[in-house]
């Protein structure tokens, strides 16, 4: 059952990373309260830190300071199974590599997300890839889909859990500019109707302009546009 979340913040997050003998900074103090139910979109040049900042977010890597506080409830604080079990049920990651799996089907690699083969997850992975307009093509592996299917397949596995929170790196940046357009609007559509709150991370000014809330990562700092 989905979590209906309330509230979702990043408190004075720092990242730094070591270079040879040179420590160089790449999140300096980000603090920033997510708008729920909305798409806030951060913009920012190759390097900047974009996707750093969006793992530790989703409570993939932990920054050197700071918090992450989803509901009031500090990610980082949590114990490694926790959070593993949080991120499962309440957040869902789309990449700019799809990271299917090639040996299962389109089906196959959306129920994987539920970790259970029963029949609601069969029943719910049948309608996700009915969404994202797979339905034809749920039994062909990810070597026989296009690119642009296969973002499809990824977007709807990131759905499949029901999650409240959608964070997205760069979903069509590996996409043709005519593709990248309909995944797009397909996972607009999808946050939209679904009333999710969504955080995506690009480069590109025209896709950042779909935002609600428009950021730009600079200097390691975020700032509205």
């Amino acid at each position: 059952m989905m979590c209906i979340m309330k509230s979702f913040e990043a408190r004075n997050i720092k990242k730094m990373f070591t270079l040879g003998h040179n420590q160089i900074g790449v999140l300096s103090s980000v603090t920033y309260s997510f708008l729920q139910g909305q798409l806030t979109t951060i913009q920012g040049a190759s390097g900047t830190g974009k996707t750093t900042l969006l793992q530790i977010l989703g409570g993939l890597e932990k920054p050197d300071e700071g918090e992450v506080l989803l509901d009031n409830q500090s990610l980082y604080r949590l114990s490694k199974n926790a959070l593993s079990e949080l991120r499962n049920r309440r957040i869902g990651f789309i990449f700019q590599f799809y990271y299917l799996l090639p040996e299962l089907s389109a089906l196959e690699n959306v129920m994987l997300a539920a970790m259970i083969g029963g029949k609601a997850a069969k029943e719910r992975a049948h309608l996700l890839l009915d969404q994202v307009g797979l339905s034809h093509r749920m039994e062909h592996r990810p070597s026989e889909l296009s690119g642009g299917e296969q973002q499809r397949v990824a977007i709807a596995r990131a759905l499949m859990n029901q999650p409240d929170l959608i964070l997205a790196d760069e979903p069509t940046g590996n996409l043709d500019v005519q593709t990248g357009k309909r995944v797009l609007d397909l996972l607009l559509d999808l946050q939209q109707r679904e009333g999710l709150t969504a955080v995506l991370v690009t480069h590109d000014g025209g896709i950042a302009a779909c935002g609600t809330q428009q950021l730009q990562l600079k200097d390691g700092q975020l700032v509205k546009l």
